[in-house]
């Protein structure tokens, strides 16, 4: 991996670096999302809670990112330079699993999965609770935090294969719902 990473890190942070903006851009979702679905109250507490949980889960997110667009293109660097000792690139392969392991567990379990998990299920019970959009929003929201959720098991050690590319498309199928119920509710108030 370490020498295709150093082939190809250019690309590796372009696609890094714009997962970070979508990543970074999740907070602004939590928030006005639960703006949205408050409609107006005291910033109910449970909307208070699931706005913490997205913002959570974009700093988890963010952490496990960032070692695409440092340590990753650092450690594969080292490893492609020709001086490099055998027994310093087999220090390099430790220490690239072991970071890979523990920040993709931080992005991808706490930030991906749980948080996000945790912030959709709360934000579409009030979803279900609420007269300003649409019911089966928050139906939605519940199914697709059930998908997200079923990649928690491989902290279990239960290889899901692929299935983390379903769930996380069950969240941008309910994102792009989201964002259409709302543009549409916004086309249809009066101006002003």
């Amino acid at each position: 991996m370490l020498p295709l990473l150093f082939k190809q890190a250019q690309l590796v942070r372009i696609g890094y670096f714009f997962y970070l903006l979508y990543s970074l851009l999740f907070w602004v979702v939590a928030l006005l999302t639960a703006r949205v679905v408050a409609n107006g109250d005291a910033n109910p507490l449970w909307l208070r809670v699931a706005t913490g949980f997205g913002i959570a889960s974009t700093v988890a997110r963010a952490l496990g990112i960032i070692r695409w667009l440092v340590a990753m293109p650092a450690l594969a660097t080292l490893y492609a330079d020709p001086s490099t000792s055998a027994q310093t690139r087999e220090a390099i392969i430790v220490v690239y699993k072991v970071l890979n392991d523990y920040a993709g567990s931080v992005g991808e379990v706490l930030g991906v999965s749980l948080f996000a998990v945790l912030w959709l299920t709360i934000l579409s019970i009030a979803l279900l609770r609420s007269k300003t959009l649409p019911h089966w929003l928050g139906l939605l929201g519940i199914v697709a935090a059930l998908f997200l959720a079923s990649s928690l098991l491989e902290m279990f050690g239960v290889d899901l294969g692929a299935f983390i590319v379903i769930s996380v498309t069950m969240l941008q199928i309910w994102f792009l719902s989201t964002g259409v119920v709302l543009f549409l509710i916004q086309k249809n108030l009066p101006a002003g």
